[in-house]
């Protein structure tokens, strides 16, 4: 009897001990999270896992409110996920930049990252050995000295688009899109250049493209929330459709350099290089060609809508595009064009750069980072998990930065002496270590069709169809709506066309 009590006994302890140390574990967890949830940032009241915390339509100017409302960083909170959006400079720069090293992961992304793209778009990889290896297949290709050797062909396809212009001037976007179609296509595959948007590959590009920016827009996919939809019937026929196309078009590139390569005629491109470092790299096959694909999709549209942004930017200020055009004229003159030598001579084009893209930002939601550890950030925490993003059309309106955010002063980013200011920074390609590898190639882009643009034209609204300022796509890549722009061309057309066809004059 004894025995079967002190056993009993034992049993109970047991079942004691057991429940005490589970009581104190999940108590401490739930006393971390309470901590937590106290010190996170300010927002609005939580929503439920099936909610959207934000609305799809315009995602960026609903951040932009609510840094407004709460503060600079802000937490919205659905279900137990927590977002943190970031809308000033300084706190960008503190969270982002300084605590980069806990940011460089990305949140799981099932529609896009796994369905769509099988794990292999360099965009939504997270941190690890194989986020590394893409990484450095890049930028080997893509840093500031390789990145000099495309300049000719970036001049020689920045001449044909004033060229276009002067023919079409009412298609100028288009001729943006054939601008950036071609240089990425040159640089990333070695092809000719195309001579028309309507090109059917730039077509299938650019299609494939702007399906992927579709499915990574926040929210656009309830299986985000619910994972278990991705097994019901019928809901992935669309991505599932999507993804054979695009790694059809992606292994297609490819294999055409590949033959090239063996038959000794391929010219320098990227995916050339990859294949003569293909031990160095150690990519599969579809990393390969997701690389180079990404590459491109990214680079065209990106490219494409900064520089209808500068056509807009200088129709509608034309005040600011007067200065910028005497600058060029005591710096490059009229008897020849501007070229890549003359950009450290031209702060005021400078400015105007970077002015029209703070006041229109290209990617103005940003893309999402995750928290890889706890963040505290002046006695508020942005917990380990938490789905980070820096806000960019937010950012760019920070009025301690930039007083009067929504006017266009490029002079603000020069100083009394008239050198550009390096003080003051937008995060136009992103932050820390997931900064856009493509950015040395694409501000060669920028700066020389805006040196070529405004040294060829004097550009102004037609009163007849004045440019809604404010007419831009609210996706994850800010699109202009079409608009109406006067050329007038600043030497004889029959001159410029000389200059222009001249190649690398």
């Amino acid at each position: 009897m004894i025995p079967e009590i002190i056993a009993e006994s034992n049993w109970l302890g047991g079942v004691v001990a057991a429940t005490s140390a589970l009581a104190l574990v999940y108590g401490t967890r739930w006393l971390s999270n309470a901590r937590k949830h106290a010190l996170l940032p300010p927002g609005p009241p939580a929503r439920w896992f099936w909610q959207k915390a934000l609305p799809s339509a315009d995602i960026a100017r609903a951040v932009e409110a609510l840094v407004n409302e709460y503060g600079p960083v802000v937490s919205l909170r659905q279900g137990s996920q927590v977002t943190i959006m970031i809308g000033r400079v300084q706190a960008a720069w503190e969270i982002m930049e300084k605590e980069g090293g806990a940011l460089v992961d990305r949140p799981r992304s099932i529609a896009a990252g796994e369905i769509l793209s099988r794990g292999n778009r360099i965009l939504l990889e997270g941190s690890g050995e194989r986020f590394r290896r893409l990484r450095r297949a890049v930028h080997t290709h893509l840093q500031p000295k390789a990145a000099e050797t495309y300049e000719s062909i970036q001049l020689e396809d920045a001449q044909s688009v004033m060229l276009d212009i002067l023919d079409d001037p009412k298609n100028h976007q288009r001729h943006a899109q054939r601008y950036a179609a071609s240089v990425v296509l040159r640089i990333t595959y070695g092809k000719s250049t195309p001579t028309s948007v309507n090109d059917q590959e730039v077509v299938r590009i650019h299609q494939v493209a702007r399906n992927a920016l579709s499915v990574i827009l926040p929210g656009a996919y309830l299986v985000e929330r619910i994972p278990l939809l991705r097994y019901f019937p019928g809901y992935t026929k669309d991505l599932d459709r999507w993804h054979d196309e695009e790694v059809q078009l992606f292994r297609e590139q490819v294999d055409r350099v590949k033959s090239e390569v063996a038959t000794n005629v391929a010219g320098p491109s990227f995916v050339r290089t990859l294949l003569e470092n293909i031990d160095n790299h150690q990519l599969l096959p579809d990393e390969m060609a997701y690389l180079a694909g990404t590459l491109f999709g990214a680079g065209s549209d990106t490219t494409a809508s900064a520089i209808t942004v500068l056509i807009m930017a200088a129709a509608c200020h034309p005040e600011a595009q007067a200065r910028v055009q005497e600058e060029i004229d005591m710096v490059v003159g009229r008897e020849r064009l501007p070229s890549f030598d003359d950009e450290d001579s031209l702060p005021q084009l400078k400015a105007f750069a970077h002015e029209a893209l703070r006041w229109r930002p290209i990617s103005p939601i940003g893309f999402a980072h995750r928290a890889t550890r706890d963040i505290i950030w002046r006695g508020q925490c942005i917990p380990e998990g938490a789905t980070v993003f820096g806000n960019h059309w937010a950012i760019t309106r920070d009025p301690d930065v930039f007083p009067d955010p929504e006017t266009f002063d490029p002079q603000r980013w020069l100083a009394k002496d008239g050198a550009f200011r390096g003080d003051l920074r937008t995060f136009t390609y992103g932050f820390g270590r997931r900064v856009c590898p493509g950015q040395h190639v694409a501000n060669r882009s920028i700066y020389i069709n805006l040196a070529l643009l405004l040294w060829s034209f004097r550009l102004a609204e037609n009163p007849a169809a004045p440019i809604d300022m404010s007419a831009f796509s609210r996706g994850v890549i800010a699109r202009a709506a079409p608009f109406e722009v006067v050329f007038t061309p600043r030497t004889e057309e029959k001159v410029l066309r000389g200059m222009l066809g001249k190649v690398g004059a």
